[in-house]
């Protein structure tokens, strides 16, 4: 494996030019289809962080995350979910215009991760329309695999993950952010991507930047083969959400009917084509309800089932009682990965997490759930 410009990523020694216990580095899927951590069977629950790199793009002199990382340690909070690009064109210009600079910061992310024990799985193309904003094409080229939007992603890739390949703080690497829950929608033309071009997106929107699944599903995959280049051993996740409730329809026949059990596990099973390895599902409100039927899919598809979100907004007294009864079934139903939403942000008065804020409960709750499941090894 390629070792890091820079030792201190690492966060352990390395020598005679090569790396200790490579192997088993980050979270990995074994032969039964079960997540481990160190070779063993692991379970954990973390939190998004979405923002943590977002404040440094905007803000180089920004060092809220050192305090941020030191109170996730505090909390035992294993492992962050977070934007590792720019979120609009405006922001990820900096890769392209000063790469030196773009990683010296993401740098700074990693080693704060690393030296306060948090893992990290980092999120490369969050916001769907912002690399076919910066090669200036619709966002029908991710389903092409000789596109622009390809070459970028295949350059990001390589560049990311083979300068963060050795560092234990890397847990994973993910895709994006819902890709799915704009595909094949009955009424696409009024859900394409925002247009604001003072953040860099393009001027005009047309049926060409609508989803298909045939179009996120070539973009998955072709992720996930361009990862497995670099990284053969690290889970690798789609940052798919739930599939609406009435996905399959919405593909097959243009409809808004409800979805069967068996439509909605086709649809979690083929929205993670090999090799991506691990089942992605976002938990808010009633679905919740569905967790049982995709921890079914991910047993028999032997992917490990990540719940990259779940969360309830709101203040204690509206929100509490709720929220101990999700992160009651993520622990009943066996769900080994989940990342609670959102720790920092700029969601206050819904989803932010503090440790003196109104719904510091949340992040206490998640400490002693990851205390159950430790103990339960």
């Amino acid at each position: 494996m390629k070792l890091l410009a820079a030792a201190f990523l690492a966060g352990f020694v390395v020598s005679a030019g090569t790396t200790t216990f490579a192997q088993e580095l980050g979270l990995q899927v074994d032969r039964a289809g079960r997540l481990v951590f160190n070779g063993e069977p692991y379970r954990g629950f973390g939190v998004n962080w979405y923002d943590v790199f977002l404040r440094l793009l905007e803000n180089p002199e920004d060092t809220s995350y050192k305090e941020g990382f030191q109170q996730l340690a505090a909390a035992k909070v294993p492992f962050v979910r977070f934007i590792a690009c720019g979120f609009w064109p405006k922001d990820a210009r900096l890769y392209l215009d000063d790469k030196t600079e773009f990683f010296r910061r993401l740098d700074l992310i990693v080693k704060a991760a690393g030296q306060n024990g948090v893992g990290l799985i980092p999120s490369l193309f969050w916001n769907q329309a912002t690399v076919c904003d910066l090669v200036g094409e619709p966002c029908d080229q991710w389903g092409n695999l000789e596109s622009e939007t390809h070459r970028y992603m295949r350059d990001y890739v390589r560049d990311v993950v083979t300068r963060y390949v050795d560092a234990p703080a890397i847990w994973g690497w993910e895709f994006g952010n819902e890709f799915n829950l704009g595909a094949n929608l009955p009424n696409a033309s009024e859900h394409r991507p925002a247009v604001w071009p003072e953040l860099g997106t393009a001027t005009s929107r047309s049926e060409r930047d609508e989803w298909t699944y045939e179009i996120i599903r070539t973009a998955f995959a072709a992720f996930g083969q361009e990862v497995r280049k670099y990284d053969p051993y690290r889970i690798i996740s789609t940052g798919d959400g739930f599939p609406r409730t009435c996905a399959w329809h919405n593909w097959k026949h243009g409809t808004w009917d409800e979805d069967t059990p068996a439509q909605t596990a086709e649809m979690l099973r083929d929205d993670n084509p090999d090799p991506i390895n691990v089942i992605s599902v976002h938990a808010y409100e009633d679905d919740v309800q569905r967790i049982a039927l995709a921890m079914d899919v991910a047993r028999r598809e032997r992917k490990p089932l990540f719940v990259g979100e779940f969360g309830v907004p709101g203040p204690p007294e509206e929100s509490e009682t709720k929220f101990r009864e999700m992160l009651a079934v993520l622990e009943k139903e066996g769900v080994p990965l989940a990342a609670l939403w959102t720790f920092g942000g700029q969601q206050d008065d819904t989803f932010t997490v503090k440790p003196d804020g109104p719904r510091a409960y949340q992040l206490q709750a998640l400490t002693e759930a990851n205390a159950r499941l430790q103990a339960a090894r």
